[in-house]
């Protein structure tokens, strides 16, 4: 396996707070990855510095041997990371066909995106029976589908994925993650932030622990499972 994105020393601060403290990761092509932690432990923001939406204060995040830190975010799109954000970030006037369409912004091969419209829609069904429905109007369930759909629309090499699980019924999680697992079997690497930690390590291949803006733990996600201190502090055993 080579490895596609890796992060490096990565400091990030919001103003005079820090958030990150030398983060080290990396992503290896066709895993799923996911970030766990506490909130406030450094998740969202270490996908925000990867997807180009903040600014390193030092550290370096490469993509396939490229430095993508300081890139514009529309930049590192084009390369191949898109990102669903934290909350959705679906545009509640605009229809579900619409918002999909925006995904593909920065391609202009029609077939292609045709193809991968059709994808996305076969991933999602509900999507399908819903296309001409504004976005403000479907559940939160179909909204993180929504959202997930867009992104692939980009065509990722590297799908960012922030708290799909957030505010969702144990039923509609369960949905959503088998469809990461098929996302991530036709192709798609996934850098996942959840915290449904149980879930998360369930579908990962590896995972980093963050406390308080640093690693203090990495492995296969199988062996962090059973860790007793992951049992213990984020999935509720022990």
């Amino acid at each position: 396996m080579s490895t596609m994105l890796e992060i490096s020393g990565l400091h990030v601060s919001y103003g005079a707070i820090q958030a990150l403290h030398g983060v080290d990761l990396k992503v290896e092509e066709g895993q799923i990855v996911t970030l766990i932690g506490s909130n406030g432990a450094g998740k969202s923001t270490t996908l925000r510095a990867v997807s180009g939406l903040l600014k390193p204060v030092s550290g370096t995040i490469t993509f396939h041997g490229q430095r993508i830190d300081g890139m514009k975010a529309h930049d590192i799109v084009r390369l191949g990371i898109s990102q669903a954000p934290e909350g959705r970030g679906v545009f509640a006037n605009m229809t579900v066909a619409e918002n999909l369409d925006l995904g593909a912004y920065v391609r202009d091969d029609k077939a292609g995106i045709a193809s991968d419209m059709e994808r996305s829609l076969d991933l999602f069904p509900r999507l399908r029976e819903r296309l001409q429905q504004k976005a403000g109007t479907l559940s939160g369930g179909e909204q993180q589908m929504l959202a997930i759909g867009r992104a692939l629309l980009a065509r990722p090499k590297l799908l960012l994925l922030d708290e799909p699980s957030l505010g969702l019924a144990p039923q509609v999680v369960a949905t959503i993650f088998q469809i990461l697992r098929d996302i991530n079997k036709s192709g798609t690497t996934i850098l996942l932030v959840e915290q449904n930690a149980h879930m998360a390590l369930e579908v990962a291949h590896r995972g980093y622990v963050l406390e308080v803006g640093r690693v203090v733990l990495s492995d296969d996600a199988k062996v962090l499972a059973q860790s007793d201190e992951v049992r213990k502090h984020y999935l509720g055993v022990g």
